[in-house]
C-alpha cells in the first residue's frame, strides 16, 4: 500500500470488535519529495521509525522540516482473497496485489471505493489508484486468475453431467412407455 503523507507520522490499526489492534507491517519505503527512496536501517538512520504499540502501529517520517512529507509505503498481511484497510490521511492511495491477481469478475473480485484506476505492472501485478480518497476503508476481493479456469471446468463437468443424467433419464422413460405399450398396459380408461 502506498500512501501520500501529509503530516509527519501515521498512525496503523485495524478496526474489530473490542477496539482497534495494531496493523502488522514490513518493507517499509518512504520517498521524499525529490524522489530519493530509502528503507530499512536508512529509514531509521535519518529519523524514521516504526513503533507498535496495543492499539495501533506508529510510522514517523524522517525528519525534515525543510520539505514536506513524501509518500510511505509498506507490506501488510490480509486474507488469502480480500484485503481491506481504513484510509488514515487524505490524499491519493495505490494498492498492489500479488502477481496474478485480478479484480474484474464481478463474481469473484471488486473494488471499494469506485473511482480507481487499474493497471497491470512489469511484474504482472495489478496496482489499484485512487487519485483522492473520500471513503473510510479502501478494499480489494480478488482471485487468481486460473480461479476462473477451474470455476469453467468444474462448472462445465456439472452441466455436462446434468445433461447426461437428464438423457440417461429421458432414455429410461421412453424404454418404459414401450415396454408398456408391448404388453397392451398403455389402454386410456376412455377406450375401455
Amino acid at each position: 500500500m502506498v500512501i501520500n503523507a501529509t503530516d509527519r507520522e501515521l498512525r496503523l490499526f485495524r478496526r474489530s470488535i473490542g477496539g482497534t489492534n495494531p496493523l502488522s507491517v514490513s518493507a517499509v519505503r518512504y520517498q521524499y519529495p525529490n524522489g530519493t527512496i530509502i528503507n530499512g536501517s536508512t529509514f531509521q538512520s535519518r529519523g524514521g521509525e516504526v513503533r507498535q504499540t496495543r492499539e495501533e502501529t506508529v510510522i514517523g517520517f524522517p525528519d525534515s522540516d525543510s520539505q514536506p512529507p513524501g509518500k510511505i509505503a509498506f507490506t501488510s498481511s490480509g486474507n488469502r482473497k480480500r484485503f481491506s484497510l481504513p484510509t488514515y490521511v487524505d490524499g491519493s492511495y495505490q494498492l498492489t496485489l500479488p502477481p496474478n491477481r485480478r479484480v474484474e469478475f464481478p463474481i469473484f473480485g471488486s473494488v471499494s471505493p469506485g473511482g480507481s484506476q487499474k493497471r497491470i505492472d512489469e511484474q504482472n501485478r495489478l496496482e489499484i489508484t485512487w487519485e483522492s480518497m473520500d471513503a473510510e476503508t479502501a478494499s480489494a476481493r480478488f482471485y487468481l486468475q486460473r480461479d476462473l479456469y477451474i470455476f469453467g471446468g468444474v462448472l462445465g463437468g456439472i452441466i455436462l453431467v446434468g445433461l447426461g443424467g437428464l438423457y440417461r433419464y429421458r432414455q429410461r422413460i421412453h424404454r418404459l412407455r414401450k415396454e408398456r405399450q408391448e404388453m397392451g398396459l398403455d389402454i386410456e380408461a376412455d377406450d375401455e
